[in-house]
């Protein structure tokens, strides 16, 4: 595909992934597509490119004689990230939030305390490099680059659990942490405590100390959910 047909590609996935996920086309709805085609102004074959997509998402079905199809909310892979991303740019946006940052709280403990039995000396070293980076952002309205050392350091600890299903989980907490930014569900400067707990969990992961990594990222996880009490009621 060239830069243009991606970018074309890109805009109408975008374009319908979010229409379809913020209810404008509800479940049961037919997408046809010519319609589309005519709309977005592109080939009928940019359109169908789009549709596997949103299939593969299980987003929509294509039927014979009937046209593509809104599946039901229940049936959507809601762990896809790009689903992830359109559901909170839209108005369910608090919902999603805490439903995501709960998931968080149940897996994140674990895998810190994991992490402290399994980690290699590398990830420890780049565990330490990420929260002090995230330190070193953490004033003077540095979310962008607090952003990067923060989703770099929540997917070291995914990793370094030793546990793939957790590992897989990147992506998911990535686009939490990413949405809550982008959308100005954060402080304009991280709260100190915060920034301070992941130091330490850094610390408790490169000692061992899997009692403290879990109880320290179960702060974390808190902390987060107290904040989304504030900034998306």
């Amino acid at each position: 595909m060239s830069t243009e047909g991606h970018g074309l590609h890109t805009r109408v996935l975008d374009s319908l992934g979010l229409a379809i996920t913020a209810g404008e086309y509800p479940p049961g709805s037919v997408l046809r597509t010519d319609e589309l085609a005519q709309r977005f102004d592109v080939s009928r074959t940019v359109v169908r490119e789009v549709v596997r997509v949103l299939e593969s998402m299980h987003l929509v079905e294509s039927r014979r004689r009937v046209g593509v199809t809104v599946r039901p909310t229940e049936q959507w892979n809601v762990y896809d990230p790009r689903v992830i991303r359109w559901r909170l740019a839209g108005a369910d946006r608090p919902r999603q939030l805490r439903s995501l940052t709960v998931l968080r709280s149940a897996v994140e403990p674990v895998a810190a305390g994991l992490a402290a039995r399994n980690a290699t000396p590398e990830q420890c070293a780049t565990l330490t490099e990420c929260a002090l980076g995230m330190v070193a952002t953490s004033r003077g309205h540095q979310l962008e680059g607090y952003l990067e050392h923060d989703i770099a350091f929540h997917r070291i600890v995914l990793n370094a659990s030793g546990n793939e299903m957790f590992a897989r989980l990147g992506d998911v907490v990535a686009e939490v942490l990413a949405g809550r930014t982008h959308h100005h569900v954060m402080f304009e400067d991280p709260d100190p405590a915060a920034v301070t707990l992941h130091v330490k969990v850094a610390e408790a992961v490169r000692e061992g100390d899997a009692e403290s990594a879990e109880r320290l990222t179960r702060e974390i996880a808190i902390g987060a959910l107290q904040e989304l009490d504030v900034l998306a009621p």
